[in-house]
């Protein structure tokens, strides 16, 4: 596992922005632009990967510390601030918010007005009925197993 999949691992698990992940290292005096940590997150094959080294991956993690407990003279809750992280995600439109739109069934006969809707169209068919299956037939005999010991 590379540096660079621990910090993704860490991004997604821990709901992380890429401005929140500058924050985060600027926390121990490291500074990198977002457009450098983009570098770190994008596919291995893409021209504009860089390889993320062991000292930006040491420097997040220590900055991570420090966000997450914060300091010795200001400490603080780290489910609070994950909760905080949670809080701030912008949620998606739900279907419920939309209008819903549903196709009504219409037959093709009865919205004509030319003729009467005949009796042998499809609209008309009863509803299929499954016939009664065929008793089940033993292919395999029931096998009493004797084991060597002698239950009574």
């Amino acid at each position: 596992m590379t540096n660079n999949d621990i910090l993704k691992k860490l991004r997604v698990a821990l709901m992380l922005r890429d401005d929140q992940i500058v924050e985060i290292l600027e926390l121990v005096d490291f500074r990198i632009s977002k457009s450098e940590l983009g570098a770190f997150f994008r596919a291995e094959d893409h021209p504009n990967y860089m390889e993320c080294g062991d000292q930006v991956l040491r420097n997040f993690l220590n900055g991570l510390v420090i966000h997450l407990r914060g300091t010795k003279e200001n400490p603080k809750n780290p489910t609070d601030v994950l909760a905080k992280h949670k809080a701030e995600i912008p949620k998606k439109e739900t279907s419920k918010e939309r209008p819903e739109f549903k196709a009504s069934a219409k037959d093709a006969e009865k919205s004509r007005g030319d003729k009467a809707p005949s009796k042998t169209g499809p609209a008309a068919k009863k509803p299929f009925k499954k016939k009664p299956a065929a008793p089940k037939i033993q292919v395999v005999e029931k096998v009493v197993y004797k084991n060597g010991k002698n239950k009574k």
